[in-house]
């Protein structure tokens, strides 16, 4: 984003705006606080509807549907809710959720979740605008990047704009790890080939995509983002007519802590920053059958199984060296999912510097680690996963089945992970022009 549009979008919040988020020094403003403050000019007159959930409040707590229904009173014309409802409610995967109506304002709430991920002609028809404001976690399978990016083809077809209201990567927007999805495994949770962990932004990832979009469509290079004409907000060139509004304070090298923002879940097992953290290694869980700690205080950190031998997985694990971590011997009892009311042996994950843990090569070794010593007793999990049924959920989570493989056969996890050197490279080349934030 140039200089000059960061400034103008400071000057024009700090100008009028009601709060400053509580609960620390760095006073970051999001994009639902930005917009709030500014009322800009092109939200005049347009009916709108807002894509939520429950992490999407303000810095004193309130909700975006309450702000922006503020600023649009009857002009608001709808809400639509990503995986796990709009009230967050929805436990697991594959568990959809229906239509409804909102009780506060009397709205028609539709679910992205349910017999559609994808908004249809007749849920858009009596809007000119989408506002879209999710708190996402910086993770390739967190699916409300793909909402997102549904939200754009299905706008881009019906000829509405979108307007993203930007919110923090929790983990930060300068590390980069993972493989990005090989040909014939995207899905749900990865509709764009990106890495495990992107480093972007919700709005930088959009407009990503946007352009992405576009030249699928055979159209040139898109250009870059480039201020709207009030100052308030980008737009993002590309299939769709987006326009991404900027946090106010925001730094490529913050973590979650760092911005003195409120945390709120953003879905039901992601109770925590500390969950953000080890959550890019730690998903692939699911795609085992190994608990990943739901039906726990404390999920993704804690993990295990009835048969876990704690004792040879850790001394597997520590001839690994891999830094930034402790695991720590730990027994549950989970309340709900894989082996509700059995007990489970296991670790919890303790991050002792955010800075040198690798999430996504940790979990790589761990799995490595426990399929060497429980070749038994582990197991993939079988399909469906996120609406896929002909592959197996690990590969769906993985994106290349190589990895798989090397996890199986005992691989060398660290070369494989230099394989995969130029693609992160080329992929930070690309999303470059899209990085709104220094």
């Amino acid at each position: 984003m140039p200089a000059r549009t960061r400034t103008r979008t400071r000057r024009t919040t700090r100008r009028s705006a009601p709060s400053r988020p509580q609960g620390g020094a760095a006073g970051v403003l999001t994009g639902l606080d930005v917009l709030a403050a500014a009322r800009p000019r092109w939200l005049r007159g347009r009916r709108v509807g807002l894509l939520l959930h429950p992490a999407a409040v303000d810095g004193a707590w309130t909700s975006s549907r309450d702000v922006v229904h503020r600023l649009c009173g009857a002009r608001l014309r709808v809400l639509f809710g990503p995986q796990h409802g709009i009230a967050g409610e929805k436990q697991d995967n594959m568990i959809e959720s229906g239509h409804g109506l909102d009780p506060m304002h009397g709205l028609p709430v539709y679910s992205l979740y349910s017999e559609t991920r994808s908004p249809t002609p007749r849920m858009l028809e009596g809007i000119d605008v989408l506002l879209v404001d999710l708190q996402d976690v910086g993770t390739r399978v967190y699916t409300f990047e793909w909402t997102t990016a549904l939200a754009l083809e299905a706008c881009a077809a019906a000829g509405k704009e979108v307007v993203v209201l930007d919110r923090p990567n929790p983990v930060g927007g300068e590390a980069l790890e993972g493989n990005l999805i090989r040909p014939g495994y995207t899905s749900f949770v990865g509709l764009y080939p990106v890495p495990m962990r992107h480093a972007l932004t919700l709005g930088e990832l959009a407009a990503l995509v946007n352009a992405r979009m576009a030249r699928a469509d055979g159209g040139a290079a898109a250009e870059r983002p480039a201020p709207r004409t009030d100052g308030v907000g980008v737009r993002c060139p590309g299939r769709c007519d987006l326009t991404v509004v900027p946090m106010d304070g925001w730094r490529r090298r913050m973590l979650f802590p760092d911005t003195g923002l409120p945390w709120v879940l953003p879905s039901p097992n992601m109770p925590t920053f500390d969950t953000a953290l080890v959550y890019p290694g730690q998903v692939l869980l699911e795609g085992t059958n190994v608990s990943e700690g739901r039906g726990t205080t404390r999920p993704f950190e804690i993990f295990g199984a009835p048969w876990f031998d704690t004792r040879e997985v850790r001394r597997r694990f520590e001839r690994r060296r891999l830094p930034g971590l402790i695991l720590r011997d730990h027994s549950f009892e989970p309340t709900f999912h894989k082996f509700k009311g059995t007990v489970c042996h296991g670790f919890q994950i303790h991050v002792t510097d955010r800075n040198a843990y690798r999430p996504y090569l940790t979990t790589l070794a761990l799995l490595q680690d426990v399929v060497a010593a429980h070749r038994d007793q582990f197991a993939w999990k079988q399909p469906p996963y996120e609406y896929v049924t002909d592959r197996l959920p690990i590969d769906v989570l993985l994106g290349d089945p190589v990895v798989r493989e090397a996890i199986e056969g005992g691989g060398d996890l660290r070369a494989l992970e230099r394989t995969w050197r130029p693609e992160i490279e080329a992929f930070r080349s690309e999303s470059l022009p899209f990085r709104l934030y220094r």
